[in-house]
């Protein structure tokens, strides 16, 4: 019974193998598209509403009309008792459900479509600007929300000091304090990248804080012991061992400053892809407004995926693999017990395949 427990897709905490990784990969996108495209072409599943391909004699709809089925019945029911021609259609969705094929031609179309209006924005353009306001607001808030959580982590004094205030203003809403932005920096860019910031700060120093309270506390006792300095064992001992677990912090809160994007695009002007979802849905363009949040959704998949290579090559040891950054510094600089003795945990050893273990 235990043996067959720890077999299969699902044994407890057992680690997949690369096959079983890779189906599961595709499922996980595959499913949900399965799932749009029933809903989008099989007509008896979903499909609410009735296209009229033909108007016949009636006053009330011209062809193309969207118009529910229950009016459509009754609309044809008066035509066939006073004798006129009565209306067709088809079975359809509403506008703001658009079937795929719709929504994979808009995102082709989206980008080579000019603007409506002169001045305004191409789509290009406004994913531009959405990224940058996205990765400034990050960056400052990680300037100064890094730092803050690893003293606070690190030092009960700052942790008593900065951490009781954090705890209550970071369950306030960002989204509260956008009239104050504009009030304070004005309409253009600085109020949106405040909105991301104060939505990031908040949620990041409490996060680090506790990541750096991880510290193996037997490393910072040895080092006290041998008479090591408060600075260099902070430098030396807390921050290295809790490094990789602080940049996948970073990439989880990375995340969080692109769901506030929507809502800090809308205070003062408002610019962005953002704006030009907006904008779509008020020309009821929805395959439109669908593309745009697939490419936010494809911007910070990319970005993640991104982030966690960089990831392997600079925390080989976390997957037990020498990455190509690593293995192009043992190159230039020498085996790894030469050189970099400082920066892996010292447990460590190389096997003969070129993986560590512990």
């Amino acid at each position: 019974m235990m043996k067959m427990q720890n077999t299969g897709c699902f044994a407890i905490r057992k680690k997949l193998t690369k096959r079983q990784e890779y189906i599961l990969l595709f499922l996980s996108f595959a499913l949900p598209l399965l799932l749009w495209c029933l809903v989008s072409y099989v007509p008896f599943l979903y499909h609410p509403l009735i296209r009229v391909t033909d108007a016949g004699d009636s006053f009330l709809c011209a062809a193309g009309d969207l118009v529910e089925r229950s009016a459509f019945e009754r609309e044809n029911r008066e035509l066939a008792a006073s004798g006129s021609s009565v209306m067709k259609g088809v079975r359809a969705n509403p506008a703001y459900l658009p079937a795929p094929h719709e929504v994979a031609k808009a995102l082709v179309t989206a980008f080579l479509t000019p603007p409506r209006r002169e001045g305004e924005a191409w789509f290009h353009e406004s994913i531009g600007h959405s990224i940058r306001v996205v990765f400034l607001g990050f960056l400052i808030s990680s300037l100064l929300g890094v730092p803050l959580g690893i003293l606070c982590g690190a030092f009960p004094f700052f942790e008593r000091l900065i951490e009781p205030f954090i705890e209550f203003f970071r369950y306030f809403p960002a989204p509260v304090f956008a009239t104050l932005c504009v009030a304070i920096l004005g309409i253009n860019d600085a109020p949106k990248v405040a909105i991301i910031f104060i939505g990031t700060f908040f949620q990041q120093l409490p996060m680090v804080a506790n990541t750096t309270r991880s510290a193996d506390g037997a490393l910072i006792e040895a080092a006290q012991t041998l008479g090591a300095s408060r600075m260099r064992i902070l430098m030396k001992v807390i921050i290295p061992s809790v490094l990789p677990r602080l940049y996948k912090d970073m990439r989880i809160l990375l995340g969080w400053a692109w769901t506030y994007l929507i809502v800090a695009e809308v205070v003062g002007t408002s610019t962005g892809i953002s704006w030009f979802i907006n904008q779509q849905a008020k020309y009821r363009n929805f395959a439109n407004v669908y593309a745009a949040i697939i490419i936010i959704g494809c911007i910070g998949l990319v970005c993640d995926m991104c982030l966690a290579w960089l990831g392997r090559q600079i925390f080989p040891w976390e997957s037990k693999r020498k990455g190509m950054l690593y293995r192009a510094a043992e190159e230039i600089f020498g085996p790894r017990d030469q050189v970099f003795s400082i920066v892996l945990p010292k447990e460590e050893r190389r096997s003969d395949n070129g993986q560590y273990t512990a």
